[in-house]
């Protein structure tokens, strides 16, 4: 499985948690260095948990299957 499927399934694994408070998330890329950008949409775009909702849900969601991933930005 490619990286970028896994990223996938990885934000799928999160997205009902971000639906459920009228937000959600979109991958953009992935640069060489390893890291991921997303998009934070809805209501996570000006939530003032977006910063842990980052961190603790979809990096941790990443790193789980991608280890290899060095962080996770908003973009």
């Amino acid at each position: 499985m490619e990286d970028l499927e896994k990223i996938e399934i990885a934000l799928q694994s999160i997205r009902p948690f971000l639906q459920k408070d009228g937000g959600d998330v979109e991958f953009v890329e992935m640069t060489d260095d390893m890291v991921v950008k997303v998009r934070l949409l809805g209501a996570c775009e000006t939530c003032s948990m977006s910063a842990m909702t980052l961190k603790a849900g979809i990096e941790e969601s990443i790193k789980n299957v991608i280890p290899e991933i060095a962080h996770v930005e908003a973009v």
